[in-house]
């Protein structure tokens, strides 16, 4: 059966298959080999992916506490992080490219959600998020059509990137407050991604810079070996 016309069903039942046949591989392509995996997981991800499905939102009674509001990233501490005059640059494949000042940000549509938050580590949390969908910013900096990635850098060198239809999903904000407030810093203050169709470590906080690219970039976690797609 040719592999475009496989139904989610099938490429789910297909993908253990593709991982079992590489048991007996030669420990010297174990590496190339889990790519591969990883690669053809990434291609299952995004065939299945819907970018007009939401993930379920959730009413204000069933979110966590603010005592619960996990403090989660690669370094132990918070950058050191100056929020006065903080701008947000998007390059690449957009007409506008340069920075954009908060304010400029801030006065894109809003969307508030309660949306669930789930770590790769196993655990999960539902906050109220405020901000606006990266939509906004991308189309008010002339994205290109057709673009396919988005790169994005934040102020502690972490680095991630998404494919363009879960960029554009309606979901995916520029999220500058929490629980009615505005950020705080560990927490990813001014702003940073929130993104409750993938896991966790693809909402990047103190973003700095968004980079539109046909070249899929990779990301901190994702060239040390966890999935680059991501989806939950």
């Amino acid at each position: 059966m040719p592999m475009q016309s496989l139904s989610r069903r099938e490429l789910l039942k297909l993908s253990p298959l593709i991982v079992l046949a590489g048991c007996d591989a030669p420990e010297g392509r174990t590496q190339s080999f889990l790519h591969a995996v990883q690669g053809f997981n990434d291609w299952v991800q995004a065939k299945v992916f819907d970018p007009q499905k939401l993930a379920p939102e959730y009413a204000d009674v069933d979110t966590t506490g603010e005592d619960g509001f996990r403090v989660n990233g690669k370094d132990a501490e918070a950058p050191d992080i100056q929020l006065e005059g903080w701008t947000v640059t998007v390059d690449g494949l957009v007409d506008h490219p340069g920075p954009y000042p908060l304010d400029a940000i801030m006065r894109l549509p809003k969307r508030v959600m309660n949306t669930r938050h789930c770590c790769v580590e196993g655990w999960s949390m539902i906050p109220r998020w405020g901000g606006t969908p990266l939509r906004g910013l991308l189309e008010l900096a002339g994205m290109k059509p057709g673009a396919r990635y988005i790169a994005v850098e934040s102020a502690d060198e972490y680095t991630t990137s998404y494919d363009m239809p879960s960029a554009l999903h309606a979901q995916t904000l520029l999220c500058f407050e929490a629980y009615g407030k505005p950020l705080d810093i560990p927490h990813g203050a001014p702003v940073r991604i929130v993104m409750p169709t993938k896991l966790g470590y693809k909402s990047a906080k103190w973003v700095r810079k968004i980079i539109v690219t046909n070249d899929k970039p990779g990301g901190y976690w994702e060239d040390q070996g966890y999935d680059w797609f991501a989806g939950i």
